[in-house]
């Protein structure tokens, strides 16, 4: 059975973490933290997209999860001053579904797809046409009756959203005319986010908390977030209300997530690699029988992080700890490892 996460970064919680967290979403990019680059391309983007009176051109965002695709998207949509429809790939089940989508679109408005990746072929057919050519083919009819139909559909904007690029059919993926990854953001960017959400959530923060939960979010707004929410619970129920470093450590330490950020999950699967395979090398597939996780959930969201601070690594034959990650652990490589033994 699958561990529950206190980091978790899907999408996929309750209803009231989901409110929590889009209240707390900026709505341009003058309250957006981070990603500097991509907001720099896409202001200027929108900016000739606006002057020729166009709608911008459709947009790829991929990366790991929680670090802003979605509130991008939406701060794209309000930067063009348009309307945005939200969906996902696994909800569009069949062409008509993507059609009605499609139809009910204005000039100008932004159709959003979460986990674009996971639309069923036939369906990123029909909306290849619909991204180029702004048209939309349907069948009337089956059998040697049927027969096709093109209709005009509105110019609009397409915001893709994945977790997988490399899953994306290469003919949708080339039809996006802007492509950018988002990546993981600094500690200061994560502290300044937490601060800005303290503020809308009238918890009074001082600087060496809001730095401590910064570095202990995994370098991603969404963890931050839920973080700064756990900890505002801790702090009704053993003070005033009032977050300083002592009660954020206290409760850091209640959820036990250390000082790099990891949490049991993470901890287990690094214990499961040096107890059964002396740090490795191990596949995928074998870590995921062990700590009964699917392996896109060890993929997406725990390799990832364990990756960017330098404590696991993959490699032709498998995934292997760093001596990074042996010093975290408080062992010493084994000879199996095949690890330098740590001074």
């Amino acid at each position: 059975m699958a561990i529950d996460r206190i980091l978790n970064t899907t999408a996929q919680d309750d209803t009231v973490d989901q409110e929590f967290e889009q209240s707390l979403r900026p709505r341009d990019f003058a309250s957006y933290v981070g990603q500097e680059r991509i907001k720099k391309n896409l202001k200027l983007a929108i900016g000739a997209a606006k002057k020729r009176g166009e709608p911008v051109d459709h947009v790829l965002l991929y990366g790991p999860p929680g670090l802003g695709k979605t509130t991008m998207a939406t701060v794209i949509a309000n930067e063009m001053g348009a309307q945005i429809r939200v969906t996902s790939g696994p909800a569009i089940e069949r062409a008509g579904d993507l059609a009605s989508l499609l139809t009910n679109l204005q000039d100008g408005d932004i159709l959003f797809i979460d986990e674009i990746h996971q639309l069923n072929r036939s369906i990123e057919e029909v909306l290849y046409a619909a991204m180029e050519d702004f048209k939309l083919d349907i069948m009337l009819g089956k059998g040697p009756s049927a027969r096709s139909l093109r209709l005009d559909l509105p110019k609009f904007t397409i915001i893709g959203a994945t977790t997988r690029t490399g899953a994306l059919a290469a003919p949708l993926r080339d039809r996006f005319g802007i492509i950018h990854r988002l990546e993981f953001y600094k500690p200061e960017e994560i502290s300044q986010i937490i601060k800005r959400a303290a503020g809308i959530l009238k918890v009074p923060i001082d600087n060496q908390a809001s730095d401590l939960l910064a570095h202990r979010a995994r370098l991603t707004p969404r963890i931050a977030n839920r973080l700064l929410k756990r900890v505002r619970d801790y702090a009704d129920m053993n003070g005033d209300g009032t977050v300083d470093i002592k009660l954020a450590t206290a409760a850091l330490e209640l959820l036990e997530v250390d000082e790099l950020g990891l949490d049991p999950a993470d901890r287990h699967l690094l214990n499961v690699i040096v107890d059964h395979y002396g740090g490795g090398p191990v596949g995928v597939e074998t870590l995921s029988a062990l700590i009964s996780e699917e392996r896109g959930t060890i993929e997406e969201t725990i390799e990832p992080y364990l990756m960017q601070i330098g404590l696991l690594e993959r490699t032709p034959r498998g995934r292997r700890l760093t001596p990074r990650a042996w010093k975290h652990l408080g062992k010493q490589p084994t000879k199996k490892s095949g690890q330098p033994r740590l001074l």
